[in-house]
């Protein structure tokens, strides 16, 4: 799939020209960073981690699929993105996946037990390629983000699209030095060739726009022509460099749509600033999004025009941008009201009735709201694991879990890491067998070097915060799918005196000459934490039972370490998708698209025609959820099947590469 400058088939990255091409160094920093990108949901070990200058995101507020932190996908897999890699090493790499995944969890050890329908399941192979698994945002308006318009605002004060050329590499490379101080040159000059006013304009424009924070100026030396660059204000510019060039009648913000392949959304905000020269945390957004699917969402952006950024879609693969406009504020977490999916199952095995009664059964009924596999990491040693050990205060062990050796395939620096540490307990030593020094392991052990190891608590707080917590949120997620599936078990799906609804933001007691008055839509249960209420029955015991077991007080989940104090939140156990519609579709060729994408769209593709027989048969099924709920859970039901990576890879290893 081509379009303008842009491949979105896997093997290069196109560039256009030098205003794309970002520097050779960062190419490979890129690579390197991509290929320990975080393979799926919360799973923390063993992964990298965004910078920490990235907005950060509360943990239960997310895309209902939840990828990577919250986005939904459950089956991603560590890969080269950035067209660098040789089919050999994608092989490689599927097979060590595949390895690995054998000691991977399996939703029985998640308390993911339960099903809410009758029909017969059957089985079907959730995203064999990640465009079977489509994502659009659904913003605070209810209107369904789509990328459909590629046109940039019009507005006097952007720069003539010459300014993106005008300027040769080298001199691109050395005002980029002076923008970031790094040199000794307090200015730098450009020779004019063609002095005329309006190349000269062109110049001043392009410096403007491309290196915000620089002013220029023109002199004549020796008879020749300079524009000489130089920063409007010190160092100070260097903080906000956008306030010196942006009109002041325009919205400070450029809200776009991002249509993005194959990325998980904070990932893609780190490609677009480092192509911007900008730090990540001045984009914002609603929600992040899974890596392994196709997905489209709105971002904003603190003082970049649309001009800049509509002109990274000659030069990025697996991106693009548009429908954009400038707005005041910026964009907030949580402020969505969900997402759209647009899902493909393929080689599915039911009969058009099973299919039929499944569906009928999820638009009508709905699903158990559990927490998807990649809440729990796709490692052999689960995140919940770690939660429990903070939580306990066992920070020894806390070290042991992410650092010590673990079964299943990793990358060999990880393995060689870990063997380092259980031969030699040396964060330092450890340390020099990472070339990546941002995941979990590499965070660590920095602290480790840095504050001892009688000084656990400070070495592992060097982890941004975000990513801490989501250990114990992990947990929190892993005792509400054990509560929920005895809930479901013990008394069915009909609520009962003593289980709890939410009025408003509060929770309260169904009595008993209430319990007409609602269905099991209305009942929610709690996340445990010391600003919770508990159910009036005997899953309220059970819930004490199983901190007991793991060396918790439920009446004091309050930490010494305020950050790790859990308040605890209320979710609904069954969710009612909305907006469900489905087809079954007969094809021959396992790797055709089975629908349009927005790209296929805006390029007037037809949509695919399918035969009325055919080899395979595929279930395309669209609904919408409310945030932080779990796509893969909503399938799980249609299918009912283990949709666990451990379970899918036995199925079928296809999706790897």
């Amino acid at each position: 799939m081509e379009m303008a400058g842009v491949s979105l088939k896997r093997g290069y990255v196109v560039v256009e020209d030098s205003d794309c091409a970002g520097p050779t160094e960062e190419i490979k920093k890129q690579k390197v960073l991509e290929r320990c990108l975080p393979e799926a949901g919360d799973g923390l070990d063993s992964h990298c981690l965004p910078s920490s200058d990235t907005e950060p995101q509360p943990p239960e507020v997310g895309s209902a699929g939840k990828g990577k932190k919250n986005s939904g996908a459950p089956l991603e897999e560590e890969e080269e993105e950035d067209g660098f890699s040789e089919e050999g090493e994608e092989e490689e790499e599927a097979e060590s996946f595949a390895e690995m995944m054998k000691h991977g969890l399996t939703e029985l050890d998640v308390g993911i037990t339960k099903f809410v329908s009758s029909h017969q399941g059957f089985s079907g192979i959730l995203k064999e390629r990640y465009s079977d698994f489509i994502v659009h945002e659904i913003g605070k308006d209810g209107r369904i983000s789509h990328l459909d318009d590629l046109s940039v605002p019009v507005d006097e004060e952007d720069p003539s699209e010459d300014a993106f050329t005008v300027l040769t590499a080298e001199e691109k490379q050395q005002l980029e030095e002076l923008q970031l101080f790094k040199n000794k040159e307090t200015s730098v000059a450009i020779e004019v060739i063609e002095d005329t006013k309006e190349k000269r304009t062109i110049i001043h424009q392009a410096i403007k726009s491309l290196f915000p924070g620089l002013e220029t100026k023109t002199e004549e030396r020796e008879g020749k022509k300079y524009i000489v660059a130089y920063h409007a204000a010190g160092k100070k510019a260097l903080a906000n460099p956008r306030k010196h060039s942006w009109p002041k009648s325009r919205g400070s913000y450029c809200h776009f749509v991002l249509y993005k392949e194959n990325k998980d959304t904070m990932d893609a905000i780190n490609v677009l600033s480092k192509y911007l020269r900008v730090k990540p945390n001045i984009f914002s957004y609603m929600g992040t999004k899974d890596k392994r699917a196709i997905t489209v969402q709105e971002i904003a952006v603190l003082k970049i025009s649309a001009q800049r950024l509509a002109h990274l879609n000659k030069c990025l693969m697996n991106f693009k941008l548009g429908n954009f406009s400038y707005q005041k504020n910026p964009l907030k977490l949580g402020e969505l009201q969900g997402n759209h999916f647009t899902v493909v199952l393929r080689n599915i095995t039911g009969t058009d009735d099973q299919v039929q009664q499944a569906m009928n059964s999820l638009r009508d009924i709905g699903f158990i709201n559990y927490y998807g596999m990649q809440r729990f990491g796709t490692t052999a040693v689960p995140t919940y694991q770690v939660g429990r050990a903070i939580l306990q205060n066992s920070w020894t062990e806390v070290m042991d879990l992410i650092l010590k050796p673990r079964s299943g395939a990793e990358k060999g620096y990880l393995v060689k890491c870990r063997e380092e540490w259980a031969k030699t307990k040396d964060p330092a030593a450890a340390l020099k067998k990472l070339p990546v020094k941002r995941c979990v392991e590499g965070q660590l052990l920095r602290g480790l070097s840095k504050y001892g190891m009688k000084n656990i608590v400070s070495a592992f707080g060097i982890i941004p915060r975000n990513n801490r917590l989501m250990y114990i949120h992990s947990y929190q997620s892993y005792v509400w799918n054990n509560m929920v599936s005895k809930r479901i078990e013990d008394y069915g799906l009909r609520p009962v005196p003593g289980d709890l609804v939410l009025k408003g933001a509060t929770a309260t007691y169904i009595e008993e000459g209430d319990v007409n008055n609602y269905s099991i839509h209305d009942v929610v249960m709690p996340l445990p934490g010391f600003d919770v209420i508990y159910p009036k029955h005997k899953i309220s015991e059970a819930y004490r039972e199983m901190l007991t077991a793991d060396n918790l007080d439920i009446d004091n989940m309050r930490h010494k370490i305020r950050d790790y104090s859990l308040s605890g939140a209320y979710r609904k156990i069954i969710i009612r998708p909305q907006n469900v519609s489905w087809e079954v579709v007969a094809y021959d060729d396992p790797k055709i698209p089975l629908f349009n994408t927005d790209v296929d769209n805006l390029e007037g593709k037809p949509p695919p025609v399918f035969a009325s027989e055919g080899k395979y048969r595929a279930l395309k099924m669209d609904f919408s959820l409310p945030p932080s709920t779990y796509a893969t859970m909503a399938i799980r039901e249609v299918l009912k099947m283990d949709t666990s990576i451990k379970n899918q890879t036995q199925l079928n290893t296809a999706w790897l590469r």
